[in-house]
């Protein structure tokens, strides 16, 4: 069933196991970070009321790191910690600290003057001045603090997905690459009730009377402490070795999916954006991902490629697709386009990544490189007819080849070009290409015949066996459909593919996925 037959109510059913263990492990995610940010914050926030000379740094340093944004502080993360909860924890109980710290300080400076002196005058120490005068009358606003950050949380914590911390995320940022509506309303609804929910069981605590909500404060660290506890449930099953797959893969019948019904593939699997499973792998924290055929990282980090000798991967041939009216807007793009035709294959194609990928030269720099030594570069001619819009998604390759068609339009036409680059996954490229925000952008013929076309399982089948037949079916279907046009191949397949460290594979004797099965089975 595809996701134009299937509701949205029938998507959540389908996916009721990994929707609650996300939920699950997204509560324990919010409340692990916001408990530590609660230990942290508060005897801050109470610190700057008697030091009031350090009120400006610590209030400044704190409102900083919530300028930084949040996924540059998960990366930021990485280095330091790793992947997984640790670096997802820490950022987040960052994101928390300012409202927490921020309001302690103005609750307590905002208690009566008078009645704190009325403590005194009673005999009270400076201690029982704050534990039994200021606390409970600033409680309220402390409070509003910890509804704030607890919000706060809530949504930065779907962004955990991308370093394999688990969470929301998963279903959002799998379906945003799998253009699949159901799996984004999957993750970003239950997600938007979570923050709605705490938000609502906070405003009651913030409305207590003083007894009651002092007996609420000594129960807080409690329940943050059970619901902390949600991210530490245990998995369905255990393996000896770890994977780390992208959202993407997740979803995919040639990913995850098909490696599950075709192999009967069953590895402890982490969630985790491309940008650091490589690396991840490299330094041993993975011990198998799935990754692209052409990816330049393979070379930089020794990995090899298993043998899918089952053939879940379809060929994923790149061409640019472009819409019909752009065609006929602008005359003289098509045959600028298809210079690039069967001009880049396999391990040209890799050695280019390689380029931006490790050794982090610029998209544009690897472009004129490459237009340059095979003789398609020319100046720029003086734009007068008009802008081609260029669109691409957020990895390496797509960069260049979108600086690559940026080059050649501008040298080999009169039109301009501006390129909006790195926008996610198929289904943000797809529909901003649909909706006339972009002209073209480099596809797939896989993506574009199981993400985007979706058909049924035999045709599918009848298909992924053979390139032109794959780029043929694509290109009609595209058409009729969408009025888009697949121009000709660029010539290079950048496949899905499993990876594992080159020693450690040589050592287990795996070279494919079959021989990887057998050897978790007998584990």
């Amino acid at each position: 069933m595809n996701e134009q037959q299937q509701t949205l109510w029938e998507f959540m059913q389908q996916q009721s196991d990994k929707l609650l263990t996300q939920t699950l492990q997204h509560i324990g995610l919010t409340f692990v970070s916001l408990f530590i940010a609660v230990i942290i914050g508060l005897p801050l926030g109470i610190f700057i009321t008697r030091k009031k000379q350090f009120s400006g740094a610590i209030l400044g340093i704190a409102g900083i790191l919530q300028t930084v944004p949040s996924i540059a502080l998960l990366g930021f993360m990485i280095p330091l910690l790793g992947i997984g909860v640790k670096p997802a924890i820490v950022a987040l109980l960052l994101y928390a600290l300012l409202p927490i710290i921020r309001n302690t300080f103005t609750g307590i400076t905002g208690v009566d003057p008078a009645v704190k002196e009325a403590a005194m005058a009673m005999g009270m120490s400076k201690w029982q001045v704050l534990f039994k005068v200021e606390l409970p009358l600033s409680m309220p606003v402390i409070f509003a603090g910890i509804r704030t950050a607890t919000v706060i949380t809530v949504g930065v914590a779907t962004l955990a997905s991308y370093i394999a911390a688990g969470g929301l995320g998963e279903f959002i940022f799998g379906g945003i690459s799998l253009n699949n509506t159901n799996m984004i309303l999957a993750g970003a609804i239950p997600a938007a009730l979570l923050a709605i929910l705490f938000d609502f069981l906070l405003s009651r605590l913030q409305k207590l009377n003083i007894k009651k909500l002092k007996t609420a404060a000594a129960t807080l660290p409690l329940l943050l402490i059970f619901l902390a506890s949600f991210y530490f449930i245990p998995s369905a099953y255990g393996s000896k070795l770890k994977a780390g797959f992208t959202p993407e893969f997740m979803g995919r019948q040639d990913g995850n999916l098909g490696l599950v019904s075709k192999y009967g593939l069953k590895i402890q699997t982490l969630v985790i954006n491309d940008a650091v499973m490589y690396k991840a792998a490299y330094e041993k924290q993975l011990d198998v991902i799935s990754g692209y055929s052409t990816d330049g990282r393979l070379k930089a980090y020794n990995l090899v490629v298993l043998d899918d000798d089952k053939f879940i991967f379809p060929p994923y041939y790149a061409a640019p697709i472009v819409r019909d009216d752009a065609l006929r807007k602008f005359p003289d793009l098509e045959k600028t386009l298809n210079l690039l035709s069967g001009k880049i294959n396999d391990s040209i194609m890799t050695a280019l990544n390689y380029r931006t990928d490790y050794l982090h030269q610029s998209p544009e720099r690897v472009a004129r490189d490459f237009l340059t030594a095979n003789n398609l570069y020319q100046h720029a001619r003086n734009a007068k007819g008009g802008t081609v819009r260029i669109g691409s998604k957020i990895f390496g390759e797509q960069y260049i080849l979108a600086s690559i068609y940026s080059m050649l339009i501008k040298g080999n036409t009169d039109y301009e070009t501006s390129t909006k680059t790195g926008l996610g996954g198929t289904k943000i490229c797809f529909d901003a290409l649909t909706n006339d925000q972009i002209d073209f952008y480099p596809e797939y013929t896989g993506t574009g015949l199981l993400a985007i076309l979706q058909p049924s399982p035999k045709i599918i089948d009848s298909l992924t066996h053979s390139k032109s037949e794959t780029y043929n079916y694509v290109q009609k279907e595209f058409e009729e459909k969408y009025s888009i046009k697949w121009l000709k191949p660029i010539g290079f397949n950048n496949a899905y593919a499993l990876m594992m460290r080159k020693k450690q594979a040589t050592g287990l004797n795996i070279k494919t996925i079959s021989n990887l099965k057998r050897y978790l089975d007998n584990k």
